[in-house]
């Protein structure tokens, strides 16, 4: 296979790429907000099941999780395995970001001096006002490094799909070189995966520039 067809080849699979990425995004940073909120709730059971949710996400494998949400229901209950294996890919990816991004904007929110609370309360802002437009501005150019990191891993885990035979770009390229027996598809998964970061530290960057006003 020349060079021109593997790169062809690996290409099919990168939409499938970016939909793992851009679906995990789209779900998991909303949900890590509402896991942070459960996180910092005075309510002891939200509070405890956060914690555990945290701890259980972070601490174990990603592509254990992915089996879990793709088999587990068919072990457990009986049910059929989802024939489209983006579905629990997606559900596997989010809920597993989810927990990292609510304890960084845990992290970010804690970090605001309780001053700017008071403050705005005497201004006769409510605490949901004070929360979205002074807090949450602020937070959100706190935290932009620590997503930044986080999103740019989301970008090279999504070659963990492979394990659930979803033929992303990486999978291809596995195929490719078992096939031939040659390295090159792995340097040219190399070459896709980095300038995806690139593209995806580029617009990271500019949103921090234009949240460049908060000092």
């Amino acid at each position: 296979m020349t060079l021109y067809a593997m790169i062809l080849k690996m290409s099919e699979g990168l939409g499938r790429t970016w939909s793992i990425f851009g679906l995990t995004l789209l779900f998991s940073l909303p949900l890590g907000l509402v896991i942070a909120a459960l996180r910092m709730s005075k309510i002891w059971p939200l509070r405890a099941f956060a914690k555990v949710y945290i701890s259980i996400l972070r601490g174990t494998p990603l592509m254990l999780q992915l089996l879990v949400v793709a088999y587990g229901p068919f072990y457990l209950f009986g049910a059929s395995v989802a024939r489209n294996k983006l579905v629990p890919i997606i559900i596997g990816f989010s809920l597993n970001y989810a927990a990292y991004f609510a304890e960084i904007y845990r992290g970010g929110i804690e970090s605001m001096p309780q001053g700017q609370y008071e403050a705005a309360s005497v201004l006769g802002y409510s605490r949901i006002q004070t929360f979205m437009r002074i807090i949450l501005p602020q937070v959100v150019k706190r935290i932009l490094p620590s997503v930044t990191n986080e999103v740019i891993t989301l970008v090279k885990d999504t070659s963990m799909a492979f394990t659930l035979a979803y033929q992303e770009m990486f999978s291809i390229g596995k195929q490719i070189a078992n096939s031939t027996t040659s390295f090159m598809p792995f340097a040219i998964a190399g070459v896709f995966y980095y300038i995806m970061n690139m593209v995806v530290a580029f617009i990271m960057a500019r949103c921090e520039a234009a949240l460049d006003y908060y000092r």
